[in-house]
């Protein structure tokens, strides 16, 4: 517990969405937010959980359906499917995204770019 006056440390960006994605994962059904809360353990409101959830359901990180009075939340991406999400958030912002994938390409190490490499081939195929 934070002493009165006293703040707490931020959270890195983005932290707390991958571990609330995490959760939904892990619960492998639906599940409502209370539940999320009651999950992570974490001290955290209620209405903190359901403003992450909100900005998932955003991302299309996340789904929802009504059951009674309340949603269930599904999650639609994994941590990597999230990641990608942020990532295309980033690059959807730009003006010249050729120069900005440009620019990641020749700053990924030999490994990644590898990799990266091996993915287009082989969706190049699969078209």
């Amino acid at each position: 517990m934070t002493e009165p006056g006293t703040r707490r440390p931020r959270r890195a960006q983005g932290a707390l969405e991958t571990r609330v994605l995490a959760a939904l994962n892990e619960a492998g059904a639906p599940v409502t937010a209370g539940w999320v809360q009651e999950h992570l353990a974490a001290d955290l409101a209620y209405t903190t959980v359901m403003t992450v959830l909100a900005r998932l359901l955003a991302k299309n990180a996340v789904t929802r359906r009504r059951e009674g009075r309340s949603f269930v939340w599904l999650p639609a991406a994994d941590e990597a499917g999230l990641a990608a999400l942020k990532m295309r958030k980033v690059l959807d912002g730009e003006q010249d995204r050729r120069a900005v994938l440009a620019s990641f390409i020749t700053a990924l190490p030999e490994g990644d770019e590898r990799v990266l490499r091996e993915l287009l081939d082989q969706a190049a195929d699969d078209d």
